[in-house]
């Protein structure tokens, strides 16, 4: 479900279809640059967004990390990072670091 996430929001943020917001972090002069999605998915919630950390910015990843915060109606909230392996043999696969082992990996598009 998550790698769903990140392959819904990262299509629509290429289209240009989701609202972008100013995050405060960053961001000198104060774009609205960073598109978020909100989705749902029977009791479960969505939020994605492209990472904004430093370590994403020193590294040229904002538009690569996709953050995605989550939760099923009445469990606590969940957050995990979807990425391109980089190396290995997952290497240009769409993954959740430390989750590998239990998810279908994805050609990154």
């Amino acid at each position: 479900m998550l790698l769903d996430v990140d392959r819904m929001y990262r299509e629509k943020a290429a289209a240009g279809v989701l609202r972008k917001i100013a995050p405060k972090r960053f961001n000198l002069k104060g774009e609205a640059w960073l598109p978020v999605l909100h989705a749902r998915h029977n009791n479960w919630h969505f939020t994605a967004s492209f990472s904004n950390n430093r370590l994403a910015h020193e590294l040229a990843k904002t538009s690569d990390w996709v953050v995605i915060y989550f939760q099923a109606d009445g469990q606590p909230e969940g957050r995990c990072t979807v990425v391109t392996q980089p190396t290995g043999p997952s290497a240009g696969m769409r993954v959740v670091p430390g989750r590998e082992d239990e998810q279908q990996l994805r050609q990154t598009v």
